[in-house]
């Protein structure tokens, strides 16, 4: 019988030795590679945190003692070890597990999480409520990568629990990866420490050897600090963190269960904040993982033999129509820079990287600074693009309103993934940027419905003097038609499709697509509406609506956005409250995961229900199951 058999929750751990543990460790690898070889997932976070997952639940007591896991793509090993073995394969389809930390699914998951960086903020508010209440016992573990560790609110969070001294573990996973190998000054500063190993045990020999330097008088004695700080600074492993009021231990091997046990079990017992940090290798125990981390962050299903995905989209998508126009545009104006967050193959911005090295910019996992470098970069000249997934950019939200939007910067910011996702569930939808987009004034917000419509509005945006986004969705893919010149739309200006009447069907973006097939239903049925791609969400085309609200008896409008404050809201702001106009889109909620089909036949964005919604004598509801 099989370790992993045996285990129905984490205190089942306790009964097995450590040669146990590993080889339990063993057998967990080999379940989340068949089950994730079959459904896809993030694979190779996961392989690399396995001895660690097994090393936290043997020492820990879960769910009294709490582990946080930053963005939760690494918590599969978890999942198996805390009661749900299984239903592990339903694992980001519909109605399955969720492929992140789920509140819902397990009182062991103890935070939904699902964005980087985050791991450290909540972990400090559990142990500051529970101090609060009197409540005590119970210890608190965060779990990121140092690609997370790149983002601006987990310095926060540390710089917040140095100051309080309060006990609680951080454990950085230092894998040198995020998607893809991690950029930036701190991640020099952790090879340093990695590579060194003679680094640790230098610590004792130069803290003897300073506290020998002659203090001769106080300028003699100022120098001394002065020498022995800068020494330290230099010589000691984890100084940073020190510095912060955090104890360090590392650098522990993460693929080893005595060494990754006695860490977590040091630092559960020092009663003031501590960072673990451990070595592993993404993918480990999987050879094409291994060697390819970044081609197996996030995985549709393959053939464990060898790698080799089991489908692939055919035609091209909008990502990497994206990524050519911008290319073919920057050929032609120098001024075009590149900007990501980690992001660079998830955006299509690979061969931009190839092409203009000095002209491309990976900042790490760190939205905000992004979106004000772009300003910054658009002051001095330049014509930056940021390329965010939609999920991602909410959290430059304020740098768009107050660092682009305030000061009318021509900023261009494409907005990848937009609308539903699929199996990363609600963490991952693009479901509110068209919302929140059309808060910012000046900001020009626009929607392709076909890869031939985004190079021209890349065009566009990159034309104008204020801010622009255009949003388009992942993975969709068509025939593609490079086309000769990529000249800017008219601002603002929407076309018509179709001419009909009594019924105008009004989409923007992939409201297009269902629009037209809304209109091959009704057709059948003898009707004739007009069907409108609508293309800019602001400013609108109010002519145009104007006209349609006068030949029409009704408006249906198309948008794969929520309907608070979206496309639609707009429209009815435009035609004002006289004319019947029905809105079709996501709804106020937070959609869950599965296949995009699927979810969208859920919430009623189909177009059957467009059909229906211009049939019918009452607006169409929306709805999540």
């Amino acid at each position: 019988m099989r370790y992993l058999d045996q285990i129905s929750e984490p205190a089942d751990l306790r009964q097995f030795s450590e040669r146990e543990l590993s080889a339990l460790a063993d057998e967990v690898r080999e379940a989340i590679l068949a089950c994730v070889s079959e459904t896809g997932g993030h694979l190779a976070a996961s392989l690399g945190t396995v001895e660690l997952t097994v090393a936290l639940h043997s020492v820990l007591d879960s769910p009294r003692d709490r582990i946080v896991w930053d963005v939760g793509h690494q918590c599969y090993a978890h999942k198996l070890l805390t009661g749900r073995r299984e239903r592990f394969c339903s694992i980001r389809q519909y109605g399955g597990l969720s492929g992140f930390p789920n509140r819902d699914e397990s009182p062991h998951d103890v935070a939904g999480t699902g964005h980087a960086s985050t791991s450290i903020s909540y972990g400090l508010g559990l142990v500051e409520a529970a101090r609060l209440a009197g409540e005590g016992g119970g210890k608190v573990v965060c779990v990121l990568g140092d690609g997370a560790l790149t983002g601006g609110v987990a310095f926060e969070a540390l710089n917040q629990a140095g100051h309080l001294r309060t006990p609680l573990v951080v454990i950085l996973n230092d894998n040198e990866m995020s998607i893809r190998p991690n950029v930036g000054a701190l991640q020099l500063y952790l090879n340093r420490i990695r590579l060194d190993p003679t680094l640790t045990r230098l610590r004792e020999d130069l803290e003897h050897g300073v506290a020998k330097i002659p203090a001769i008088g106080r300028q003699a004695y100022r120098l001394g600090k002065d020498v022995k700080g800068s020494m330290k600074a230099f010589f000691v492993p984890g100084l940073l963190f020190e510095e912060l009021g955090l104890a360090y231990i590392g650098v522990v091997d993460g693929h080893d269960m005595h060494a990754l046990r006695e860490s977590i079990r040091q630092a559960i017992e020092t009663p003031r904040p501590v960072v673990v940090h451990i070595k592993t290798v993404k993918g480990k125990g999987y050879e094409p993982a291994e060697s390819r981390p970044d081609a197996y962050h996030g995985t549709g299903p393959f053939h464990i033999g060898n790698g080799v995905c089991k489908a692939a989209a055919v035609g091209t998508t909008y990502t990497e129509a994206f990524g050519e126009a911008l290319v073919r545009l920057a050929e032609r104006d120098r001024r075009i820079v590149a900007i990501t967050a980690a992001m660079t193959q998830g955006t299509g911005l690979e061969e931009f990287e190839r092409r203009f090295p000095d002209r491309f910019y990976d900042v790490g996992i760190a939205e905000e600074h992004a979106a004000v470098f772009a300003a910054g970069l658009a002051i001095g000249g330049m014509r930056p693009v940021l390329a965010l997934y939609s999920t991602f950019l909410q959290r430059a939200f304020d740098m768009l309103m107050q660092d682009v939007g305030l000061q009318g910067l021509p900023v261009t910011f494409a907005v990848d993934r937009a609308g539903l996702v699929g199996d990363d569930g609600p963490t991952h939808h693009g479901a509110f940027d068209l919302s929140f987009l059309r808060l910012v004034p000046g900001m020009t917000v626009m929607a392709p419905s076909s890869l031939e419509e985004l190079q021209r509005m890349l065009a566009t945006a990159l034309s104008l003097d204020g801010p622009a986004a255009l949003r388009y969705p992942r993975g969709l893919a068509a025939p593609f038609t490079r086309l000769e010149e990529i000249e800017p739309l008219e601002v603002g200006a929407g076309v018509v499709l179709q001419e009909g009447a009594d019924v105008a069907l009004v989409g923007v973006g992939t409201g297009v697509g269902i629009a037209r097939e809304a209109a091959q239903l009704m057709a059948a049925e003898g009707a004739a509406p007009t069907v409108v791609d609508a293309r800019f969400v602001k400013p609108l085309d109010t002519g145009l609506l104007q006209r349609l609200a006068a030949a029409h008896r009704r408006l249906v409008t198309v948008e794969e956005n929520t309907l608070t404050g979206g496309f639609g809201s707009a429209v009815l702001e435009a035609v004002g409250s006289g004319v019947d106009v029905v809105r079709v889109g996501l709804p106020d909620a937070f959609v869950p995961q599965g296949e995009r089909t699927r979810v969208l036949a859920d919430v009623g964005l189909t177009a059957q229900a467009v059909a229906h919604a211009a049939r019918a004598r009452t607006p169409a509801l929306t709805r999540v199951t």
